[in-house]
């Protein structure tokens, strides 16, 4: 069975940066435990960040321009968490090549996780498309990411594979 890391906060655990959770629709959440192996897992919690904690944002730049040290990631309360948001992502990584892992399903929107969107850096609502710094680490190395809105897109990637 194909192994997928999938964000915690989708899994109903309560570790986003204001101890919420989100979740993945029932018919995805179905398959997805019918058909894979989920390996749950945190990259901002793993980073060392604690629940709850100041919203952050990548400043100046998208995830790959964190990982390439040319942007941060700022809390609204100014403090720089970007070495967090690498450690997290470097760990995302170590788990997916430890467990043959070659598809991630992250949480949409994140510093971390945003794989089409994330916010703009100015705290404003405001978001760009780009992806955060554990999608960049992942794709970087051939990982594709889906979202929790594009379950679907996975296994139709995972149905090509069983013909």
């Amino acid at each position: 069975m194909e192994k997928v890391l999938v964000s915690s906060c989708l899994v109903g655990n309560k570790v986003r940066y204001n101890a919420s959770c989100l979740s993945i629709p029932n018919l995805d959440w179905e398959w997805l435990n019918s058909h894979v192996e989920l390996v749950v897992f945190c990259p901002e919690v793993s980073g060392g960040l604690p629940t709850p904690r100041a919203p952050a944002e990548i400043v100046n730049g998208k995830g790959m321009e964190v990982v390439n040290g040319l942007a941060h990631v700022m809390g609204n309360d100014g403090i720089d968490v970007t070495k967090q948001f690498l450690l997290g992502a470097h760990k995302a990584l170590e788990i997916c090549q430890k467990h043959g892992i070659k598809y991630a399903i992250l949480a949409e929107g994140s510093p971390s996780c945003g794989s089409t969107k994330i916010y703009d850096g100015t705290f404003s609502g405001n978001k760009i498309d780009g992806f955060g710094v554990t999608t960049a680490v992942l794709a970087d190395v051939g990982i594709k990411v889906f979202s929790q809105h594009t379950v679907e897109m996975l296994r139709a990637e995972l149905s090509k594979q069983e013909n």
